[in-house]
């Protein structure tokens, strides 16, 4: 495993295990919002601030953006840090949420981890070596056919109307040419699971770079393609993105 994998990992199982502390007894858990449907608990919180201090001991003069605190430093070494990507699932008690940490390298993303310490489920990838959960080699789903495919979504809470926003309509156009489609609650996830086959495709709607940037390299490491919803690759700074194998990918950029 590259050193600098290594350091995410260590700091991801200790934001896990804080995480997994919080929800033995989610009811002491103090939640805020941050807008309409979008939490933040003190978990996330400190859980970030677990996953700095891990990072910054073994590289002081790397640059940080995170989810709850923001960018800091300015180097050409930045690390993407969502402390519990699936905030809402957390803290309803339903386990399927994760901590995610990217690096990001001269604008390129070259490590990766995401972590569901309810599942204890650990996604790795660095860049040009492969994508790996629990240290097994994984490749993207094999499917071709589109009454086949297991679709996932991810966009985030708005005030609009359901049927109004560009996501449902989506969604529900696909609904009836697929398998099936997911809204799950974190978009890392999402990612994660498109790269090991267990989803076939994801489109993702006002997404943030810390929401894409693990997920994105586990998925291209898995033998998958990430774009935006032009087909390019603009998708960490628009925040649209369309994941899949080649033949999912486009049937998804055919129908947005």
């Amino acid at each position: 495993m590259h050193p600098m994998l290594n350091v995410a990992v260590k700091a991801v199982r200790a934001a896990g295990k804080l995480i997994n502390r919080a929800e033995l007894d989610l009811d002491k858990v103090r939640v805020g919002l941050k807008g309409p449907g979008d939490f933040v608990t003190e978990t996330d919180q400190a859980a970030e601030q677990t996953i700095i201090e891990v990072l910054k001991k073994a590289f002081p003069d790397h640059a940080i953006l995170a989810e709850e605190s923001g960018a800091s430093g300015q180097s050409d070494f930045e690390w993407l840090i969502d402390p519990i990507d699936g905030t809402t699932n957390f803290i309803h008690g339903y386990p399927h949420y994760a901590v995610s940490i990217a690096l990001r390298v001269k604008g390129v993303i070259q490590q990766a981890v995401i972590y569901n310490p309810a599942t204890n489920d650990l996604f790795t990838a660095s860049k040009g070596e492969g994508a790996y959960l629990n240290s097994r080699r994984i490749r993207v789903s094999k499917r071709h056919k589109s009454p086949e495919y297991l679709i996932g979504f991810a966009f985030p809470t708005s005030g609009q109307p359901a049927c109004s926003t560009p996501a449902h309509h989506t969604m529900n156009a696909l609904s009836s040419q697929v398998a099936g489609v997911r809204k799950t609650g974190s978009a890392v996830l999402d990612l994660a699971y498109v790269a090991c086959g267990w989803l076939d495709g994801h489109l993702g709607f006002g997404l943030q770079p810390w929401d894409i940037a693990a997920g994105s390299l586990l998925v291209s490491e898995a033998g998958g393609l990430i774009t935006d919803h032009q087909g390019n690759s603009d998708f960490l700074s628009c925040g649209q993105t369309v994941a899949g194998n080649p033949k999912t990918l486009q049937f998804l950029l055919q129908n947005l």
